[in-house]
């Protein structure tokens, strides 16, 4: 059998699931409790794991952020469910309008909970590449979720209303916040926020800690984009998964190292003319015990870095 056809009978296996931590699965019961992160911003942490009907796909970090005239949801959760709770926790703090929602990039856990904030008329903030997606994958998202969770729990896949190409900023009252739509890394319609009042960074999935970043955009702009975001020096930050905040160098850390370990090694593969399957065994395991679902997500990554640098 040709390498390319292993290939691709390879990656249609570990495709089919189209990267299932956009499918994920709270660990057991729905975290409902907020931290304030910044002066009137608030974070719900996800848990690390899979999606389930007991943790109705709330495995992402979401929360918002409260100006002075209005309210911006940074994430909207995994599920119609998940995004009625936050909605909950928002109207807990404040009566101020909820007039922005961001959709960070286009999956589940991140873009779900949207459904829950249709009936506020806000503005649904994405990356210009993100409608293409949802409208690629959503649906078929949206059948896995239903599968899991139960119709009543998933909600409509919601397209973004205003398109970020390249940057663009908003004012909350007396609080403007900055986006940036990034080239592929995390995924294709990766969008990252700044509030410049307080220079509280949100990467959204762009950075993970301590979960293991599943590969569906491109390995080397991953890499890139985190280098560049490095050299920008960022304080606080709000990763897409793991604590409500960490420090953005030391937390980019580990990440880098994971990525330009399984760069390296998949390259050392294909240099020697190993096969996708040689690789997706070996490939990173030095890096097993620093990230929890690894033995779940490394061999999907190498086989999608596999896909990338092989014709490089």
């Amino acid at each position: 059998m040709s390498r390319a056809k292993a290939f691709d009978m390879t990656r249609r296996a570990f495709g089919a699931g189209l990267c299932l931590c956009c499918l994920p699965a709270l660990a057991r019961g729905q975290p409902a409790t907020l931290e304030e992160v910044g002066a009137s911003v608030f974070v719900r942490r996800g848990v690390d794991a899979e999606a389930d009907a007991a943790n109705l796909d709330g495995i992402a970090n979401i929360g918002f952020i409260i100006g002075e005239q209005a309210v911006l949801v940074t994430e909207s959760g995994g599920s119609l469910a998940d995004g009625r709770l936050l909605r909950k926790m928002i109207r807990d703090k404040t009566d101020k309008p909820i007039k922005y929602v961001v959709l960070s990039h286009g999956h589940p856990d991140h873009f779900f909970g949207a459904g829950a904030f249709v009936e506020d008329a806000p503005v649904f903030i994405g990356h210009h590449n993100l409608p293409q997606a949802l409208e690629m994958r959503g649906e078929f998202y949206r059948k896995r979720l239903i599968g899991l969770l139960g119709e009543s729990n998933v909600g409509p896949v919601v397209l973004p209303t205003r398109i970020v190409t390249g940057e663009d900023e908003i004012d909350l009252g007396g609080r403007r916040i900055a986006f940036k739509a990034h080239a592929p890394a995390h995924t294709t319609s990766d969008l990252s926020m700044l509030d410049r009042s307080g220079g509280l960074f949100f990467p959204a999935d762009l950075l993970f800690v301590g979960r293991i970043p599943p590969l569906d955009g491109s390995l080397t702009g991953w890499i890139a984009q985190l280098e560049a975001m490095r050299q920008e020096n960022y304080g606080r930050t709000v990763p897409g998964h793991g604590p409500a905040s960490v420090d953005f160098g030391p937390a980019s850390d580990a990440l880098l190292r994971y990525l330009t370990t399984l760069r390296d090694g998949v390259r050392a593969e294909i240099d020697a003319g190993g096969s996708i399957e040689q690789a997706m065994n070996h490939v990173a395991q030095s890096e097993r015990s620093n990230w929890k679902l690894f033995d779940d997500y490394n061999k999907r990554n190498v086989a999608e870095a596999f896909s990338e640098l092989e014709w490089q």
